[in-house]
């Protein structure tokens, strides 16, 4: 078929390549305009629930005070959580059509665990269990630190599909591989079914431009113009190589948009892009030509300049760049935990001033 009878970029990737988009918010308007296009997924994140409430407040503001009211004695953090997992289900009711029609492989939302608990295995299991039973189409996102591997492999053990979130390197990436691995495995010599099971890793391409960014003029590095707009897409290629050369069932997908580069990079490849409402209006309105880009490396000029001047850049693309034990304190994890609590306190103050003055 011509490139004229696609309506965009977007939907002629969805409809002629491997590779899948997701609408990256549970606001339900948004989620319409990308099914439009052919996205096939969605997430949440304290972040983007505390934007999609602050943006249509008139939409959610009676839920809310009837939630007060249904229970009475609920904390304000309480109110979040019900809120935040209602908004999960209706996103979950418009994409499970593509669930039934893909035996799970797609039509899936993403709903996160609270960020509190990144030092706590057991507390994310537990609420990923939860999670996992408000829709058969549930996905739960828990941040990639140390404490999160196991919790990635007893969640995939009990029949949770994990989006491993948070995540920046290659070593987060490979780490919650091989946890959804050892999970599958125990699952099956049990005689557990795995098929409509569907794990996926995430790696915030954009979060890792950005803290390089930072970086660089914390140590008042020079280097050459553009190489820090590829950083993330140089990490993400590197695990998609190792990805598939591993034969993981985990899925790579790409979040945190800063450039077009970070989804026509990756165009052609067996993985998922979670992408914010505005970048998907973007690209659709582009004139960006869809071909398989996924195998073309990053220019080594590029790759020598920031592997020679700047080492948390090492420590995010090579595969032993980091352990298990230094996820927590490595600068983009600490960065993006911060802007999650943050967004959590946000949150809850909204409903708290809901909740002290409804009217």
């Amino acid at each position: 078929m011509c490139k004229q009878q696609y309506k965009s970029p977007l939907q002629q990737m969805a409809k002629t390549t491997l590779t899948d988009f997701w609408n990256d918010s549970c606001s339900i308007s948004e989620l319409q305009y990308a099914l439009e296009y052919g996205a096939v997924g969605a997430t949440t994140n304290p972040v983007i629930v505390k934007e999609v409430l602050k943006n249509e407040i008139d939409s959610y503001k009676d839920r809310i005070i009837e939630l007060i009211h249904e229970f009475p004695t609920a904390s304000e953090d309480d109110i979040v959580w019900k809120l935040n997992e209602e908004m999960a289900v209706a996103g979950a009711k418009l994409l499970f059509p593509i669930y039934e029609r893909t035996k799970g492989q797609k039509g899936r939302i993403s709903i996160q665990t609270n960020t509190k608990y990144y030092r706590n295995t057991d507390l994310m299991l537990e609420q990923a269990l939860h999670f996992n039973n408000l829709a058969p189409n549930i996905q739960v996102k828990m941040p990639t630190t140390k404490a999160s591997i196991k919790a990635y492999e007893e969640a995939t053990y009990h029949g949770v599909s994990i989006n491993g979130t948070v995540s920046f390197t290659v070593a987060q990436a490979i780490a919650v591989a091989e946890a959804v691995e050892r999970g599958l495995k125990r699952r099956e010599k049990e005689g557990k079914d795995t098929y409509m099971m569907h794990p996926i890793c995430t790696i915030m391409v954009g979060r890792v431009d950005d803290w390089l960014k930072t970086v660089v003029e914390r140590d008042g590095i020079i280097l050459d113009p553009g190489c820090l707009e590829w950083a993330g897409v140089a990490v993400m290629k590197n695990a998609y190589k190792i990805f598939k050369e591993k034969g993981y069932r985990t899925q790579l997908l790409a979040a945190a948009y800063r450039n077009h580069h970070q989804w026509s990079e990756f165009i052609g490849g067996e993985m998922s892009l979670t992408i914010p409402a505005k970048w998907i209006k973007r690209f659709n309105a582009s004139d960006i030509s869809v071909v398989n880009r996924i195998d073309e490396p990053v220019n080594p000029i590029v790759i020598n300049q920031l592997s020679k001047y700047i080492p948390d850049f090492n420590r995010a693309y090579q595969p032993n760049g980091m352990s298990i034990d230094e996820f927590d304190n490595y600068g983009a994890v600490s960065k993006t935990l911060l802007q999650f609590l943050g967004g959590y306190d946000e949150l809850v103050t909204m409903i708290r001033g809901i909740m002290i003055t409804p009217k």
